[in-house]
């Protein structure tokens, strides 16, 4: 062996064998110009050329149900962390996505419907300036507007606001949820994220199933309320002694360290105005650091329960756990077990990352929506499904909010690892019967009956590309995506499984991965060539169908041949009866197609003859059951 050839072996192995892995999987011809000019890594980690803006912003609103306005005043630290002077901003507007004139991807009813957020008055550097955005449109959620001075790198702005809307009146996302509760969400001003891959985030927020791309900020809110309304939302509440009258504020205080569930304010409670301060408007302070974004609550007839949990097992680090629900929601009432239960699972079986804040609250909504420390769940008659939904709010935490993710065009990075812990979830808590039912009923079947030509589209095919009304968009970010997860981690075994997923969350905790990051960073913490698995699934047309093609006895045991015909690399079982009535199952992992994605030779290793042999993905539900049974019928 030429001896250079050796150590050049060598020093890939030592400093990085992905790097000779990224060259294997499909870059569309941006982003080849984002490896081509250093600005990603091929190792999957974050290089010196990457950046991240960052705003602090500083929100005071006001609402008064069942008044619909929201008030709000506002000023914005932006930090222009890139490497080029910015001659604009994008600002986004995202409650204009409820304008009649707004783009959206679906028909929507006409009470969801609002006018535009209004700005009353906007200023740079503590100067009144005309609010001018580029486009004059009605309805736009991403507008950019001309900076009076360029900023350079390294420099800052103070953007000031002071602006108003009408909340929608029918609740989803957000919205009215009765005359007297409102959640307030996608509320405010915000500078939309800059990267060095796609640079400005211009994409319209369409009321459907596309979500969301934000920055990393810090927050400080106050929400202004009349009295005997509780307020709830993202971040920590500052001034417990000032809004809660004393007996409510120790009952919240001794529910931070209680394992207990401690009902903070009954419905008696709230009706008889013991529970806030009975100024005619109370002000609730808000603090939240490094999230993408802040979300509230609040009623005047809402039961607010809390209690807490260890969620770092080596630092004794607990996280308090909060519901706000109303009387009818029965189910509710066992929320905050729910929340103890889904971030006990999520901080040490999978991802197996301490919960990283301090507090997760949610509230009785409509939408089954996440925000970071928030959800606005519906209420369900089953106590199963109640938890189970509460689990995949919250198991959202991780993917897209400790981890940056563009959920705008890759929602199969934060939908599909979701929904794969949400198996595993599922399967801990209710077992392995009920995980798969929900699995098999929600996630995979009707991908499985869809025969649209979308159905087949590439898992990597761009969120922004696809309508939310075509099936094959939601069947690619939840069931198809968290199937490869989970056969990955098969594949992987749970320690290499944990190695490439800790390693890709520690590397881009805090930033914005795209997909190539994950991939390549799974690469290089498992030190493993992984392209051939990422690329069957993920970047390729197929789906899942397996077939038995040819049996054929030998000496000491059956040689079995197996055909891929739909081409995703999925597990089965192969079940195998034999002439004397026993029988075995083989499991036949995703590594089989590793050398010939399309054909491979299993093998029993039993001297018997067989009977029967039918294959069984359980989970991995095969399009064509027909030719998973030898001999056929």
């Amino acid at each position: 062996m030429d001896i250079r050839k050796f150590i050049l072996a060598a020093v890939l192995i030592v400093t990085g064998i992905t790097a000779t892995f990224a060259q294997g999987l499909y870059k569309p011809r941006g982003i080849q110009q984002v490896y081509k000019n250093g600005l990603r890594s091929p190792d999957g980690r974050p290089n010196e050329k990457y950046f991240q803006n960052k705003s602090t912003h500083n929100i005071r609103i006001s609402v008064a149900p069942p008044n619909r306005r929201v008030t709000g005043s506002q000023e914005i630290v932006y930090k222009n962390n890139s490497p080029i002077a910015l001659e604009q901003l994008i600002i986004r507007l995202e409650a204009n996505a409820h304008a009649p004139e707004a783009v959206r991807e679906s028909l929507v009813e006409t009470e969801r419907l609002t006018a535009d957020v209004v700005i009353d008055e906007y200023s740079e550097n503590g100067k009144v300036i005309q609010w001018s955005p580029q486009l004059k449109y009605k309805g736009v959620t991403a507008n950019a507007i001309k900076l009076d001075k360029p900023l350079p790198p390294g420099g800052s702005v103070t953007l000031g606001f002071k602006w108003h809307y009408d909340l929608s009146p029918l609740s989803g996302r957000d919205g009215v949820v009765d005359p007297t509760t409102f959640y307030i969400a996608y509320f405010y001003p915000r500078v939309a994220v800059l990267d060095n891959v796609n640079l400005w985030d211009s994409d319209p927020f369409l009321l459907g199933g596309h979500e969301f791309y934000q920055s990393f900020n810090d927050y400080d809110v106050e929400v202004t309320v009349p009295k005997n309304f509780i307020v709830w939302g993202t971040g920590t509440l500052m001034n417990v002694d000032e809004v809660l009258q004393p007996k409510h504020a120790e009952r919240l205080k001794r529910s931070f360290t209680s394992d207990e569930v401690i009902n903070i304010a009954s419905l008696a409670d709230v009706k008889a105005g013991t529970v806030t301060a009975q100024t005619p408007t109370v002000t609730w302070k808000w603090r939240s650091e490094n999230v993408p974004d802040v979300v509230y609550g609040l009623s005047d007839h809402y039961i607010w329960d809390a209690g807490s949990l260890v969620v770092d097992r080596k630092t004794g680090r607990r996280s308090s756990t909060q519901a706000a629900y109303d009387e009818p929601s029965k189910n509710f009432a066992n929320m905050v077990t729910y929340i103890k239960s889904a971030l006990d699972y999520s901080s040490n079986d999978w991802p197996g990352v301490p919960y990283p804040y301090p507090k997760m609250t949610i509230f009785r909504g409509t939408a089954d929506m996440e925000a970071p420390m928030m959800a606005n769940d519906s209420s369900q008659e089953d106590p199963k499904m109640q938890h189970f939904v509460a689990a995949h709010e919250i198991l959202h935490t991780y993917f897209p909010f400790y981890m940056g993710i563009n959920e705008r065009r890759y929602g199969f990075m934060e939908e599909g690892w979701t929904t794969a812990f949400e198996y595993g979830f599922n399967e801990k808590r209710f077992g392995k019967q009920f995980a798969d039912e929900i699995f098999k009923a929600y996630r995979v079947g009707n991908w499985l009956r869809n025969t649209d030509a979308s159905a087949d589209l590439p898992i990597m095919t761009p969120d922004n590309a696809m309508s939310g009304m075509i099936q094959a968009y939601g069947d690619n970010k939840y069931g198809k995506a968290a199937l490869g997860y989970l056969a990955l981690k098969e594949m992987l075994g749970d320690d290499d499984f944990r190695k490439g997923l800790h390693g890709f969350m520690n590397d881009w905790n805090g930033k914005h991965p795209i997909p190539w990051d994950m991939f390549y960073s799974f690469n290089t913490h498992t030190g493993r060539d992984l392209n051939w698995f990422w690329d069957a699934w993920f970047f390729s047309p197929g789906y899942i169908d397996h077939a038995i093609a040819d049996v054929k006895p030998g000496q000491g045991g059956t040689t079995v041949k197996l055909k891929n015909i739909g081409g995703y690399p999925a597990p089965t079982n192969m079940v195998v009866t034999f002439t004397d009535g026993s029988t075995e199952t083989i499991r036949q992992g995703p590594e089989i197609w590793r050398t010939n994605i399309k054909e491979v030779e299993a093998r029993i290793n039993v001297p018997k003859t067989v009977s029967t042999i039918v294959l069984d993905g359980g989970i991995f539900m095969d399009w064509n059951p027909a030719d998973n049974t030898w001999p056929r019928k």
